[in-house]
């Protein structure tokens, strides 16, 4: 378990971005309502250190939250909301692109789908365009308790089909906390792996 987690900063720009010093950033992005910032409580043990809201397109700025003083976790606004307007839309994906393509400190991009939805359009976009610009990537799939424990492997097995992935994808559920000391594990080897 992470000892010190701290809020950072709520940017708007790259020139906002707190990280000078150059450590290890791990990004999750996702559509809106998908529930990242509810992840990273989760894998964080803090319950209010990430914002959580019931309505989708909360998040609307890039949040920086540092982890034992040794990396940063990245919280994107969501995509693919279509009640936040065209024009907000726009701006927000403005936000993750300059984020992806300008953060020289990202190490691994956390990609978010519904375990019950399954990838959305969007979410195929977003990971053709992490795959495209060698971003790694390892898709996590969240709310894996509203398909119960009988019908998971299906869905997993057809998240996997849909989007062309031949390697591990995480199940996770922040209510039963399935998956989130394998996650936690998964990051921590990434910090070994890159120090």
């Amino acid at each position: 378990m992470f000892k010190k987690c701290e809020y950072i900063i709520s940017a708007v720009s790259k020139k906002q971005y707190p990280n000078i010093s150059g450590l290890p950033e791990y990004v999750f992005l996702g559509r809106s309502n998908v529930g990242k910032s509810s992840l990273i409580n989760a894998l964080t043990g803090r319950r209010l250190l990430a914002h959580v809201s019931s309505k989708p397109g909360k998040t609307r700025t890039v949040n920086f939250y540092l982890i034992d003083g040794a990396f940063y976790l990245v919280d994107l606004p969501g995509y693919g909301y279509a009640a936040t307007g065209i024009k907000k839309r726009l701006t927000y994906g403005g936000y993750i692109e300059e984020y992806l393509r300008e953060s020289s400190n990202l190490k691994t991009a956390f990609l978010l789908v519904d375990t019950k939805v399954g990838p959305t359009e969007d979410d195929l976009m977003m990971y053709e365009y992490l795959v495209h610009y060698g971003i790694p990537t390892q898709v996590v799939t969240t709310k894996a308790d509203k398909v119960g424990k009988t019908l998971l492997f299906r869905h997993m097995k057809a998240i996997k089909e849909k989007m062309g992935i031949g390697g591990e994808v995480l199940a996770t559920s922040v209510k039963t906390l399935l998956g989130i000391e394998e996650l936690r594990s998964h990051l921590t080897r990434e910090l070994k792996h890159r120090s």
